[in-house]
């Protein structure tokens, strides 16, 4: 069985969820509460550039509830060792759906919101169907990737085609 530690309280991982391009998410479980640990790595990535990526986390993750998006609870950060302990939001990811040929689109406006309320403070998130997650038929937003706002990175721009589209 396998644990990993954040501030020295070990978690018992259960699976990996995802690599994404600043680390791995697991989910893990500590006293029958399920949560997704976070570990960040340092593997290149050619198409975007990180700073300090734990400090990065702690940022934004203020700065996604500064706007009202509905993003999972950090329930601490490990300086150290590069890691989150966040909420696990259990439901189905947006981008499963759009695999399975089901359709997204009554989720549209939950995304549209979120566009909005990131506009408002300067910002665009990572629109990314992988990033979100439908829980009791609201959206949640599971990333903390946030960064300043470029027409480019837009949601009409660039994240818009995949829910639509279904092209993945």
């Amino acid at each position: 069985m396998e644990y990993m530690d954040v501030n020295g309280i070990p978690y018992r991982i259960i699976k990996l969820l995802g690599h994404g391009k600043g680390g791995y998410s697991y989910l893990c479980e500590k006293d029958s509460v399920q949560y997704v640990l976070k570990q960040i790595h340092h593997e290149p990535c050619d198409y975007y550039t990180f700073g300090n990526k734990i400090e990065a986390e702690r940022r934004d993750y203020e700065r996604l509830r500064d706007a009202g998006i509905r993003i999972p609870v950090m329930f601490a950060i490990d300086i150290e060792r590069e890691r989150i302990l966040k909420e696990y939001i259990e439901g189905d990811v947006i981008s499963d759906l759009i695999r399975e040929n089901k359709d997204v689109s009554p989720y549209i406006p939950q995304l549209e919101a979120m566009a909005q309320q990131a506009y408002a403070k300067g910002m665009n998130i990572d629109y990314y169907p992988t990033n979100f997650v439908i829980r009791d038929g609201l959206l949640y937003y599971i990333d903390y990737e946030c960064n300043a706002y470029s027409e480019e990175w837009n949601l009409e721009n660039w994240g818009m085609q995949y829910w639509k589209e279904g092209k993945l």
